[in-house]
């Protein structure tokens, strides 16, 4: 993106803010996928981003980097603040009168399958990490950006992130790792001649 084209979206136009979403609402999707774990919840959180992008445009510094870490930054608020009305809500829910359910028969099924399995204990390993961590993990592994970039999506030090960063790594492998016993080969003694 060039320093001209930042200027003209920190100036209001229009067509310069068409460019940059043309350009970035694919990666901001794809960061909102893996910090809400919801695709539909992804699709509303962009659609935020790009209106609190517009609304926070002057906030855009017209340097020759990539406006990506600012778009993040923002994108990772907007996850922030619906992850807490999530949570709002379904506390809300919860004090309602329960409702005769159906059974839900794809949830038995896709729990057949070993990667669902898989996926599953991603997910929950992912969601037991701080919030922090979960979020540098989404802008350094998932989004690719450099320690960098990251500490200025997040406005945190450079040292912050790779801290983070490596005790997340640290825990993800622990909560991922098989069993000593699960899906190892068993290690056979040589046999020796009498």
């Amino acid at each position: 993106m060039t320093t001209n084209l930042r200027s003209r979206v920190r100036a209001g136009d229009r067509d310069a803010f068409g460019e940059l979403f043309d350009d970035y609402a694919d990666r901001v999707y794809q960061h909102l996928c893996r910090l809400l774990g919801n695709w539909s919840a992804a699709e509303d959180a962009t659609s935020l981003t790009f209106l609190e992008a517009w609304r926070t445009r002057e906030r855009l510094q017209p340097s020759d980097g990539s406006p990506l870490p600012w778009l993040l930054g923002i994108a990772t608020n907007v996850a922030r603040n619906s992850v807490r009305s999530r949570r709002r809500r379904a506390a809300a829910m919860s004090r309602l009168p329960e409702a005769d359910r159906e059974p839900d028969f794809a949830e038995d099924l896709a729990g057949r399958l070993d990667d669902a399995e898989r996926l599953r204990a991603v997910r929950t390993a992912l969601h037991a990490l701080r919030r922090q961590e979960r979020e540098v993990v989404a802008l350094c592994v998932y989004a690719g950006l450099d320690y960098a970039d990251a500490a200025e999506a997040l406005g945190v030090p450079i040292g912050t992130v790779r801290s983070r960063l490596s005790r997340a790594k640290a825990r993800l492998r622990a909560a991922v790792s098989p069993a000593p016993d699960e899906h190892r080969p068993v290690a056979l003694a040589p046999r020796r001649e009498p």
